[in-house]
């Protein structure tokens, strides 16, 4: 495998080679960002207690035994990602928009007339379906000038030593071959120097991401006595994600002789599925307290990357140059952390609800490996840079019948330990409303999601960090039936 070639800082990512699968990957595909109907995402997910609703069964399966009825329910989504970033002093904008399904699934109960007083495993259900776990689409752009530093002196560092033919061909040989760097006077084989010298440039990076995860569950559930739910889901979960990344450096000072500018573009698609399991239980104190836990094992991902990158350069003289890579292939596995989630819900009166899940999750618990095993780097960066943290979602929903209006609240901590300087928390507020009959219900929510990190577009001692804020809006619809 190629040598490593991301650093990080916010957990976003710059390429001076091949595509190298690094903490990178680990902490993309660890994040999980619970979707699923318009009910669970109005309530901020905040439903490990009560139960009854499809999402649910992606984080705690027992909220599958208390379903009374045969139901199914289908989620179709539409959101916007803006991101804005500050690099140098100046500032950059954009956006993009994508659709989703956040879920489809259906549920069948063997006992549509539970009563109170039944003692004993008073009925079993039986659910198959589908929750979003994650939206990867998004498109940034960063801008700003540079004096002090060039991506080119990455890649001097990378070359220095090598023949030119040894020059790796997915990062400094595309830079030699498009006289970018050139060989020292003196020592022609194994020193170089870049073309830019240590003049104002500017530079700019645009990454545009697509692609989703996604899990397919199987859930089977008990309810004992109506007062204990247990339930245990298996879980197949898919990625799909791909990214085009251009990184470009000009002169837009006009004093560099001869150079004009300089494309180096990246491409990487990732495919992948992973299997888990989860167990849990709701209690039902009285009338109106439900606690509830739940155990999610990791995910054992196998996944697959292919990657390629390409070098363009101009010269004042209108003279231009090309090179590309190879197409690279890279097979290799993902154990992401395992989570613990503790959930408390009130019951008002059977007008309202209020609920709170919190989930425990070790970032730092996730592995890379593959056959042979060349992740030392790559595992020793994750128990480095990332740690433990937890999630708080909360929820609330009053019942005007047939109307229910609903609210919620999510903060997902920070990922990264202290001494990487990065405070990655994300927010997410959100609303919703809906229509509840005996044989159907109509449910709408709204989302918006806030979140910030820091970007270093190569080396983080050559050169400062972009701040990027990303903020993203949801709106969800799910169309259900009960029968």
């Amino acid at each position: 495998m190629k040598k490593v070639i991301i650093t990080i800082a916010g957990g976003l990512l710059c390429s001076i080679s091949a595509f190298s699968q690094n903490e990178i990957d680990a902490l993309r595909y660890s994040t999980i960002n619970y979707g699923g109907t318009a009910r669970f995402s109005a309530m901020g997910g905040a439903f490990g207690a009560l139960g009854a609703d499809l999402s649910n069964l992606s984080v705690n399966p027992a909220g599958i035994a208390l379903f009374s009825k045969t139901e199914f329910s289908f989620t179709p989504g539409i959101f916007n990602s803006s991101t804005n970033s500050t690099y140098n002093g100046f500032s950059s904008g954009d956006s993009k928009s994508s659709f989703n399904i956040g879920n489809v699934g259906i549920v069948g109960s063997n006992n549509n007339t539970i009563a109170e007083g039944a003692s004993g495993w008073v009925n079993t259900n039986f659910a198959i379906g589908y929750n979003n776990l994650g939206n990867f689409h998004n498109r940034l752009s960063i801008y700003g000038p540079n004096t002090s530093s060039s991506f080119l002196d990455v890649l001097k560092g990378s070359a220095d030593g090598n023949f030119s033919e040894d020059l790796d061909g997915f990062s400094d040989k595309l830079a030699f071959r498009t006289y970018m760097l050139d060989t020292m006077p003196g020592d022609p084989y194994t020193y170089y120097t870049p073309l830019i010298p240590g003049a104002e440039i500017g530079q700019l990076k645009s990454v545009e991401s697509r692609g989703n995860m996604g899990e397919t569950y199987i859930t089977f559930g008990g309810n004992y006595s109506n007062k204990l739910y247990l339930g245990a889901t298996f879980g197949i979960d898919n990625v799909r994600y791909s990214e085009d990344a251009d990184y470009n450096e000009s002169d837009s000072q006009d004093t560099i002789n001869g150079f004009d500018e300089y494309t180096y573009s990246s491409s990487l698609s990732t495919r992948g599925v992973g299997f888990n399991f989860k167990f849990g239980m709701i209690y039902r104190v009285n009338d109106w307290v439900r606690f509830g836990g739940a155990i999610h094992s990791p995910t054992y991902f196998s996944l697959s990357d292919a990657y390629s990158n390409r070098m363009n350069s101009r010269f004042d003289n209108g003279q231009t140059y090309s090179a590309s890579s190879p197409e690279g292939n890279y097979d290799y596995y993902l154990s992401t952390p395992l989570r613990a989630t503790g959930s408390l819900a009130f019951i008002i009166a059977k007008k309202g609800l209020l609920s709170a899940d919190y989930e425990f999750v070790d970032y730092s618990s996730a592995v890379l490996s593959a056959s042979p095993n060349t992740f030392f780097d790559a595992n020793n960066s994750i128990r480095n840079k990332y740690t433990s943290t937890g999630n708080l979602r909360v929820g609330t929903e009053w019942r005007l019948d047939p109307f229910s209006i609903r609210a919620g609240y999510a903060m997902y901590g920070n990922p990264y330990q202290a001494n990487t300087g990065n405070n990655s928390i994300k927010n997410i507020i959100s609303a919703g409303f809906g229509i509840r009959e005996k044989e159907y219900f109509l449910d709408f929510a709204y989302t918006y999601t806030m979140s910030d990190e820091k970007y270093y577009m190569y080396d983080p001692s050559l050169v400062n960090a972009a701040t990027i804020t990303t903020k993203q809006s949801g709106f969800l619809m799910t169309l259900g039936f009960r029968y």
